[in-house]
């Protein structure tokens, strides 16, 4: 039987979290405050898609508090596969946790947000035992449970492009029994790549005007700013030896956003919240690299600086 550790169970943690406990997985959810509480005492409420709510009680799953110290002893080199959904700045301490819960043959998929995720795992696990990852799926937290409010897929794959294996072919069976939709990327590095492209498209925009997904397509001046960010970062992903052409890139971000039209994207969840955003590691990064490589990014460091005002304004008494 696989055991699979989901580390970060936030919105789209909640999300793997709530249907894989519909396979026949082990499952270990590691989380911290209050999220920890709940989960440890109450379980998990799963608001799907199609309406009905799904209530996984504690029992399901084990709890484990990633502030609390020590892994238990029984839980270390256990997993067979670890998905960290974590928010980017938890990226190392989670790596820590991955490496302490994972077997032998075990292996780590970095489903975050940003660049340079997955090669932090890597380094500490090694690129064999590290995959990268992408989802579409829509989800947002409240305190009435997980909101899954669009279907959208799991994409996966290696640095080196080859075909899944082992640990990693076992997982797409699972993400596949629970009706996750994954897919096996044969160009990982264009997969994570396009979805930074609908990141930073999507979370600064709907976080600045305070809008759920579905307000691009309906306020023209919003999709104009959301399709020029992403645009311009698709330069500085062909820069940087991405080969993004055979990308509808239009039409994927209009996808995309008609299916998590009623999301509201994890930037604006944490600009409600009053929580740091991702927006250094999105937008910032576009930037950055965009530096290094002679590619002007005006409409990516304006996103980036209005968000950074946000959230300098809102720790303000």
């Amino acid at each position: 039987m696989m055991r699979i550790a989901i580390l970060g169970v936030g919105a789209i943690g909640g999300v793997l979290l709530g249907a894989l406990s519909d396979t026949d997985a082990e499952l270990v959810a590691v989380s911290r405050g209050e999220n920890f509480r709940i989960l440890s005492q109450a379980g998990l409420v799963l608001h799907t898609p199609e309406g009905p709510i799904e209530a996984i009680p504690p029992e399901r799953f084990v709890t484990v508090d990633s502030e609390a110290g020590p892994l238990p002893t029984d839980l270390r080199g256990s997993c067979d596969a670890v998905l960290i959904c974590g928010k980017a700045d938890s990226t190392p301490i989670l790596a820590q946790i991955a490496e302490e819960l994972l077997s032998e043959e075990g292996i780590a998929v970095s489903l975050q947000n940003g660049m340079g995720h997955a090669e932090t795992l890597a380094h500490r696990l090694s690129r064999a035992r590290t995959l990268g990852g992408t989802t579409t799926h829509g989800a947002w937290r409240s305190e009435a449970g997980t909101h899954w409010v669009g279907r959208g897929n799991i994409r996966l794959g290696r640095f080196d492009n080859s075909s899944p294996e082992g640990a990693a072919a076992m997982l797409m069976t699972k993400l596949e029994e629970a009706h996750l939709e994954p897919d096996w990327s044969e160009d990982i590095q264009c997969t994570i790549w396009t979805k930074i492209l609908l990141n930073v498209a999507i979370n600064p925009v709907c976080s600045i005007a305070g809008v759920r997904n579905g307000a691009l397509l309906e306020v023209p001046e919003l999709w104009d700013q959301a399709f020029s960010a992403m645009l311009e970062a698709s330069t500085v992903a062909a820069a940087s030896g991405v080969d993004l052409s055979e990308i509808d890139l239009e039409g994927t971000l209009r996808t995309v956003v008609g299916a998590t039209a009623q999301n509201r994207c994890s930037m604006l969840q944490d600009v409600m919240a009053g929580r740091q955003t991702e927006i250094d590691e999105l937008c910032g990064a576009v930037v950055s690299l965009g530096e290094s490589v002679g590619v002007p990014t005006p409409r990516n460091a304006m996103l980036h600086a209005l968000v950074r005002g946000i959230h300098i304004s809102s720790s303000f008494e």
